[in-house]
This record gives structure tokens, sequence and C-alpha cells, in this order.
């Protein structure tokens, strides 16, 4: 068995067993969410897969076949079951299942363009700065809506970090929040194993899933596409031959498993990376960090499929319509559970603040 194979039979198990978890997060959750004064939540849980390296844009998502050679890369666009809009030929099956997802096409932020940020605003809605490090979502919903059956809320496949190699917060802690006895955490690092051990314990009762899809940037196939030899030696063959594959046939059979178990509509699914690439091809033929645009992808837990929401400019560089913050985003899956952006948690001083400072992308629903 391969190692593309094993990942494919790890990742199937994760979509199975979470479906049996997820089916009994209802009126619990919903009785959470009107404490916090929020609407009816549209989503009972969520799955959130990390695209662990920052896929290119413009080789996935968000293809551009009338720019030059130089920025529209190696693979051609194929159509989607959705009118009019295209995706990169590396995903086949997702294009034959796109009335069930929706797309993001103008993410972006402007702090700087390395891996520890974009982590930190996707996972917490913030970045450090001067303060303590803000709690992560997961741990957020946990605190606000509590435990199901004494498990903890939050479960993280392959561990509680990534190495993207500075020494700084990636996100994935409780930040100010840890001291509290309501923090639901659990990890681990089977990295190898992540996909079984999260299964567990997502069937045991967690309501946020992360997915770590790689557990490095380094000596190793990821989405960042540096081309740069070394230990970033990752290129656009590797994204044609393993990285895209992968994501195509498990993050496809993810979603056509959880509808064909009546889950999809009560399950929140997002799949996204930390930043984008560069437009332009380097020397080497591959991609560097672009945090100034980027695509992600959205399916269930209230949210239509089928649909686009922003717009890249004709190299895929900068947003041209509706820009989106990865704030916004966090307050989408806020959103989706019941759970305002008005909601507060007790704050580094015990005061309380707002979980995020940003809106829902409403569009999406």
């Amino acid at each position: 068995m391969t190692k593309l194979d094993a990942s494919r039979r790890d990742f199937l198990k994760t979509a199975a067993l979470a479906t049996a978890g997820f089916s009994t997060l209802t009126a619990a959750t919903a009785t959470a969410a009107i404490t916090t004064g929020s609407a009816l939540a549209t989503a009972d849980a969520v799955i959130w897969v990390n695209l662990v390296g920052g896929p290119s844009q413009v080789d996935t998502f968000d293809p551009k076949p009338t720019a030059p050679a130089t920025v529209r890369g190696p693979f051609r666009p194929i159509p989607t079951r959705t009118p009019g809009v295209q995706v990169s030929e590396l995903f086949p099956k997702l294009a034959a299942i796109s009335e069930q997802f929706s797309l993001i096409r103008s993410l972006h932020h402007t702090a700087p363009p390395v891996h520890e940020a974009g982590f930190q605003l996707l996972q917490t809605g913030k970045l450090v700065g001067d303060g303590p490090a803000w709690p992560h979502l997961g741990v957020v919903v946990g605190y606000l809506l509590g435990e199901r059956n004494g498990c903890p809320a939050w479960q993280i496949a392959g561990g509680r970090d990534v190495d993207t190699g500075m020494v700084a917060s990636r996100g994935f802690s409780g930040g100010f929040l840890t001291s509290s006895p309501l923090i639901p955490l659990a990890e681990t690092e089977e990295a190898d194993n992540w996909a079984n051990v999260s299964c567990r314990q997502i069937q045991n009762g967690a309501r946020f899933l992360t997915i770590n899809m790689f557990p490095t940037v380094f000596d190793a196939p990821s989405w960042d596409c540096h081309a740069a030899g070394g230990s970033l030696h990752t290129t656009l063959s590797d994204y044609r031959d393993t990285v895209a594959p992968m994501f195509d046939a498990l993050f496809s059979q993810l979603i056509q498993h959880l509808e064909s178990r009546g889950m999809l509509a009560r399950t929140l699914v997002v799949a996204t990376g930390e930043f984008g690439r560069t437009p332009h091809l380097n020397a080497n033929g591959g991609r560097d960090h672009w945090a100034r645009c980027w695509s992600a992808l959205l399916a269930g837990g209230g949210v239509q499929g089928g649909r686009v929401i922003g717009a890249s400019d004709r190299f895929g560089g900068e947003p041209a319509e509706r820009p989106v913050t990865p704030p916004e985003l966090v307050a989408t899956v806020y959103h989706a559970l019941g759970i305002t952006s008005a909601t507060t948690i007790p704050g580094p001083e015990g005061d309380p603040v707002r979980v995020v400072d940003a809106e829902p992308v409403r569009e999406l629903f």
C-alpha cells in the first residue's frame, strides 16, 4: 500500500466515523446557542481541513486560462457542474459535485505572508501581536456550547501544531482561556495515524474537528510549492502527482459520505490554506507565499452549494470583488453554530471580549 493510499484510507475513516458522532449534536447545541443570544444554528458541528502549506489559488480553485503562461501555470481549467465556474483539471471529482460546496475566491490579509500569521488569523480570528494568544475557535466553541457526553469539544487530528519553521504561535491553543476548567481540548501526536485516533474522539462527541492535511512543510510533499529544492522541494508536479489527487479524492468522498448519511446539512465543512501563492511563477517554476488573495471551500451546515463569493483580478493576485478576511471566515463558522460575533468570552484581564471582530459571509447561507 502506498503512502497516498494509506492517507486516503485514513481520511475516509474520518468521514465515516465523523458522521456517527455528529448525528447526536442537536437539541443541546441549539439550547446552548440560544444562551449566547444567537439565532438558531444551521450546523451542529464543524470539520475544518487545513490545507497545510497554502495552495496556489491559480492552480486549484481560481484558474486564469487567459493570463500569460507565467501566471496561468501548467494546468488547464475544467468546467464544473456549477454553470460558468471552472476549477483546475487536478480536481475532476470535486468538479463533479460542485453543487454541494461553495467557493470563496477573495480571501486575503495584510499581515506578513508567513505560515504562522495565516494560521493565527484563520484558527483564531486574531494576530497575537503584543498581547496573549487568542483561543482557537474550537476552544471558544467548547467554552460556549460545552462538552457532549463528557468528550472534549475540540479535537485535532495529527497533533496540536504543524511544523512551519518559525518559533511563533499558529493558533492551535486555548490562549488566554487555557486556565478555565471548562476548556475542552484534546490532541494526539500520532501523526501517522491521526485519522483513526481523531475518528474515535469525534465518535465520542467532539463538536469541532481540525484536520491538518500535512504535519509539516519540510522534506515531504505539501501545498508549499516553492520548488526551491532542499527541504522545500514541493513542486507543481507534486500537486499533479500526489497532493491534489489526494485532496480531490478524500474531500469529495467526505462530502458525499456526509450527504449519503443525511448529515451534510448539519455539518459545516471548511477547507483552506493559510495563504495563497504568488500569481507569477518563480524562477524554479514554483510559487512563493502570497497573502493578498486565495480561495476556500465550504459545504454543509446551512451553506448553499454552487456559489462563488468574491472574485480575484485577472492574475489571481488581488481581490476584485467582495474581499473576505480570515476573521470573516471565522465569524462565518460561529454564525453556522448559532454564535453571533457579538457573543463575549472572558478576556485576558477578565473583562468580556467579543469572540471575533468581524461579521459572517452571509451570502453563503
